[in-house]
């Protein structure tokens, strides 16, 4: 996987939806059955995943993008260039809203997704999103 670029053409989403799936063998959900797996590449070239882990007070269930960033952040931290996240078919399935803002937090500009409706930028499943940049623009407009 060239893995430096964010050009949905130099992503090799085969590869990255195969490590997904590996990911959800490793999911913990006695309760929903559902098991999710998610895997993605960093600027720097890893390639990294997550699976969820439910718990029986069900609120408290970690999304498998919770794992992916907690992955990202022990093995290096940097940012997301690229993301899909699939079922225990092999699905493509959408990140949920509060795994999106996630997403956006850690993500490189023009994050690509692999959504269910084709290849789409971070920007484009969470439109004027606030974040690390937005934040940035405030600190810099003060100066």
């Amino acid at each position: 996987m060239n893995s430096a670029s964010n050009d949905t053409a130099s992503i090799d989403w085969d590869a990255l939806r195969a490590v997904a799936n590996e990911a959800n063998t490793h999911a913990y959900v006695p309760y929903s059955k559902f098991p999710v797996g998610a895997a993605a590449i960093t600027a720097d070239g890893r390639v990294i995943s997550g699976a969820n882990v439910e718990n029986a007070s069900y609120g408290l269930t970690l999304c498998a993008e919770c794992a992916l960033v907690s992955s990202l952040h022990m093995t290096g931290g940097g940012r997301l260039v690229a993301f899909t996240c699939v079922d225990g078919h092999g699905n493509i399935v959408m990140p949920c809203g509060r795994c999106r803002q996630l997403l956006y937090e850690h993500s490189a500009p023009g994050m690509l997704l692999e959504t269910v409706s084709g290849i789409k930028t971070i920007d484009e499943v969470i439109p004027d999103a606030f974040g690390p940049r937005q934040l940035a623009e405030f600190e810099a407009s003060a100066d």
